[in-house]
């Protein structure tokens, strides 16, 4: 090859690097975390991955397209959400999503100047991620749960389904949930006094500490359990269900996964999580700030009862109760 040609060969050559170098820096570069895994949570972590990815296509984002989409978790190793938090960081993502209150405390641990979705965070301004809903005030925005409401919504729904209880346990782990717990459990209990109802505080960050717990509410009085939303409890609904069934204990959850999977009931979101993120993250790679979208509560929500359950424990669902019902199993 004469020379000249193999000067020409190499310049071609690097002007294509180049070439694909900006074209890959001019690709948003979108990391997204979980604390779950395929394995720890079958139904969460590939549904979601699937929907949000489908979501931010409708908008017109495809990955390897004209972004690029990273998905990481934790695997359900919940002491490892700081680890994944650092991780996503140094990955250095024009955008960050992120789901669950821990999650996210630790993603903005780590920076307060990456752009960061959040979802399933039940108290965002308490917890620091923002100043306000409607005025944000950082780098973060996203979806709340619901409130701290729910706590006495999920009481009384427990309380029409069985009224003789008077003893209702609070299930819940300091370490997953907002203000250690106290976000849920002040409502509960102004709830519990209004519907003469003793509340038990209980904290649990173990699967033997969920059978304990769940045991001492078997028998007299007639009594209760509230789980409340956080990873850790959300990780063990199947051993939850299972446990409160073997006791006789009738129960309300925070998912519907837990009224499919044999729950009593349970009462929910019904706004899905994935095209909601996905429209804010459009909105900010469009280059509004976070600081200008508001922080978003549901504002649709779903009841399900699980007749087969309800009849385990002896239980006759009033018909108004039923009627109130988006989905009842049977």
């Amino acid at each position: 090859m004469r020379r000249r040609e193999f000067i020409a060969l190499l310049v071609l050559a690097a002007l294509s690097s180049r070439r694909a170098a900006l074209a890959q820096r001019s690709r948003p570069f979108i990391v997204v975390l979980s604390p779950y895994g395929e394995t720890t949570d079958p139904v969460f972590n590939p549904v979601f991955r699937k929907d949000f990815t489908q979501a931010l296509r409708d908008l017109g984002w495809v990955d390897a397209s004209n972004i690029r989409l990273e998905y990481h978790d934790a695997g359900g190793d919940f002491g490892r959400l700081r680890k994944l938090a650092k991780e996503g960081v140094e990955l250095h993502p024009d955008l960050i999503v992120a789901v669950n209150t821990p999650l996210v405390a630790a993603v903005l641990g780590e920076t307060r100047t990456i752009p960061v979705v959040f979802g399933y965070v039940s108290d965002p301004v308490g917890s620091g991620f923002v100043q306000s809903y409607a005025r944000p005030g950082g780098n973060a925005t996203g979806f709340a749960f619901g409130g701290k409401d729910l706590a006495s919504k999920w009481l009384g729904l427990l309380k029409e389904v069985s009224p003789a209880i008077t003893r209702v346990a609070l299930l819940f782990n300091p370490d997953a949930s907002p203000g250690r717990g106290s976000y849920y459990m002040r409502p509960f209990e102004a709830a519990a006094v209004s519907l003469a109802i003793t509340p038990v505080m209980t904290p649990v960050s173990s699967a033997e500490e969920i059978e304990r717990a769940i045991s001492r509410l078997e028998g007299q009085p007639p009594s209760g359990l509230v789980a409340t939303p956080d990873y850790f409890v959300a990780s063990q609904r199947e051993l939850i269900v299972a446990v409160a069934a073997r006791h006789k204990v009738p129960a309300v959850y925070f998912l519907p996964q837990f009224a499919i999977t044999g729950g009593l009931m349970s009462y929910s979101i019904d706004d899905p999580l994935e095209p909601r993120l996905a429209a804010y993250v459009d909105r900010i790679l469009k280059e509004t700030k976070p600081e200008e979208l508001p922080v978003q509560e549901p504002v649709k929500f779903k009841l399900v009862i699980n007749l087969k359950t309800a009849k385990a424990l002896g239980l006759d669902v009033p018909p108004s109760l039923l009627a109130r019902a988006d989905e009842v199993i049977e």
